[in-house]
């Protein structure tokens, strides 16, 4: 199991320990998806001032009312994320307000969609099985075909391919998230 991964027993856990008022599980909470929250509110939001401030408010939300997470809806993880983009996507069009003109609202609206789906890519990319990502990071990033990556991992050209195809295919949900829905 990947180390930010949380099984569900965790989870359920966590929860009961917020709605206790355990503080120790809020900062252990705050350590383990607080960059997670501040990359989606800094996507979102382009602005460090503003995503620490969304930061805050999603903990602070999570503390106040635990009980909104719901463990057979799934993962915790997957609920602070859902809480963050719509916070942050909240304060944009907040600030916007009724002074934008409608070029404005409409390039903030392209913004906020962009930004969904470049947050929406990366906590895909952070939540796939390791080797679809070590798959795609050899591609990507280290410009690898797919006879080197089958080398380097010990594995046939047809697995990597195999690896490599599904790791895309994941990541091409990414833009299909409606960022106007939240």
């Amino acid at each position: 199991m990947m180390a930010h991964e949380t099984p569900p027993r965790w989870d359920r856990d966590m929860r009961q320990r917020l709605e206790r008022g355990e503080a120790a599980a809020l900062a252990e909470l705050y350590d383990r998806f607080a960059s997670l929250v501040h990359g989606i509110a800094q996507r979102v939001l382009g602005d460090e001032t503003a995503a620490a401030r969304v930061t805050r408010e999603v903990f602070a939300l999570i503390w106040e009312a635990p009980q909104g997470f719901d463990p057979e809806a799934g993962p915790m993880r997957t609920w602070i994320a859902g809480l963050a983009h719509r916070l942050a996507v909240q304060r944009l069009r907040a600030d916007l307000g009724g002074r934008a003109s409608a070029a404005e609202r409409a390039d903030a609206a392209a913004q906020v969609r962009s930004a969904s789906t470049a947050a929406r890519a990366d906590y895909i990319v952070t939540a796939m099985p390791a080797p679809l990502r070590e798959a795609l990071e050899l591609t990507r990033f280290q410009r690898q075909d797919c006879r080197q990556m089958a080398d380097r991992l010990g594995i046939t050209e047809a697995e990597a391919r195999r690896r490599l195809r599904l790791g895309l295919q994941l990541l091409s949900t990414a833009d299909q998230y409606d960022a106007e829905g939240l």
